[in-house]
């Protein structure tokens, strides 16, 4: 499973390198957008609403828990449904009641310290969360559903972003990777980088059987997909295969092929693919210049979740933290 972060680690520093996003605490992109939406705590508005925790000044009410659940459906609707919507919501529900009381606490120094937000900024994020809707329309339309306006999104904004900040010059800023220490991890753990045989194959994939095989015999007569793909509805796609990484029925098919070799079509679920063998890239041990990255990648993750558990351990101890939920 190293081996597998350690690579997933690497491919992400190619496209976002040291992301915040990427780090798998309390306050990741996710969660900051959605709790940085809920209500703000108004007395008169909300008299009647149950207070279930105090932290310091501030207090999380039950609509806080409600609210938080309501924008998670509002965001993860727009990429799920069904039991895998369900799955999703019910994975970020647990421990729900504590990441909320740590983000108090994480917005209360931001606060203390006088970190400022400019207002460009939070325009900025704005409109990247209604870019994500099809019209201006309904994302307007999915505000007025959760009770927000527009002002209430803007403001819980800066409120993530002073998080984002003050966790920044607390925790990530501070945190120093010394190359000594990338060599003795890779020199502790090379078998996590030994690479298996992969193979580079390229999927077609149809939903009727018989066009399946009639695709696949004449790929194996020379003819193109390119002008098959104009008599057949079909969706081609490239994947690298290793080993214990794919289902079953795939990997059954593709390593016994031999380059340029189409298959049979194979079907899964409600699918039939057929498989082209393009290249096979043998084993290789991964040297410490190739590895090095997704390595400090990983320990840079490793030392910022330590610290940031901490520190909020320290601000919790500092704190009045009062919970009446049961």
């Amino acid at each position: 499973m190293l081996k597998y972060r350690l690579q997933n680690k690497l491919k992400a520093r190619r496209t976002n390198t040291r992301a915040m996003a990427a780090l798998p605490f309390a306050i990741s992109a996710l969660c900051l957008f959605l709790i940085s939406c809920l209500g703000i705590w108004n007395p008169a508005l909300y008299a009647e609403d149950k207070i279930i925790a105090v932290v310091n000044s501030d207090v999380i009410t039950q609509k806080d828990l409600d609210d938080f659940i309501n924008f998670m459906n509002m965001q993860l609707s727009r990429q799920y449904s069904g039991s895998e919507l369900e799955s999703r919501l019910q994975a970020v529900k647990q421990d729900l009641l504590n990441k909320l009381i740590e983000d108090r606490l994480i917005l209360q120094e931001a606060k203390k310290s006088g970190i400022k937000i400019e207002e460009s900024r939070i325009k900025a994020r704005v409109n990247e969360i209604r870019r994500r809707y099809p019209s201006d329309r309904e994302f307007k339309d999915d505000l007025i559903r959760q009770g927000l306006t527009q002002a209430d999104v803007e403001s819980k904004i800066k409120e993530q972003s002073l998080m984002y900040e003050i966790v920044e010059a607390m925790i990530k800023d501070k945190i120093v990777i010394r190359p000594e220490e990338v060599t003795n991890f890779y020199n502790s753990n090379t078998k996590e980088f030994a690479f298996p045989e992969e193979r580079d194959i390229e999927t077609i994939a149809l939903e009727n059987e018989d066009q399946a095989k009639s695709v696949s015999y004449s790929l194996k007569t020379g003819q193109k997909l390119a002008d098959l793909a104009v008599r057949y509805p079909m969706t081609v796609n490239d994947l690298k295969v290793r080993q214990g990484e794919f289902r079953k029925e795939i990997e059954s098919a593709v390593f016994k092929m031999n380059i340029l070799e189409i298959s049979n079509p194979v079907k899964i679920d409600n699918k039939y693919y057929i498989f082209k063998l393009n290249n096979i890239v043998p084993p290789k041990q991964q040297t410490l210049s190739e590895a090095q990255a997704g390595i400090h990648a990983f320990l840079f993750d490793k030392q910022m979740q330590e610290r940031l558990a901490k520190w909020l351990d320290e601000l919790r101890k500092k704190s009045y933290i009062k919970v009446l939920h049961d």
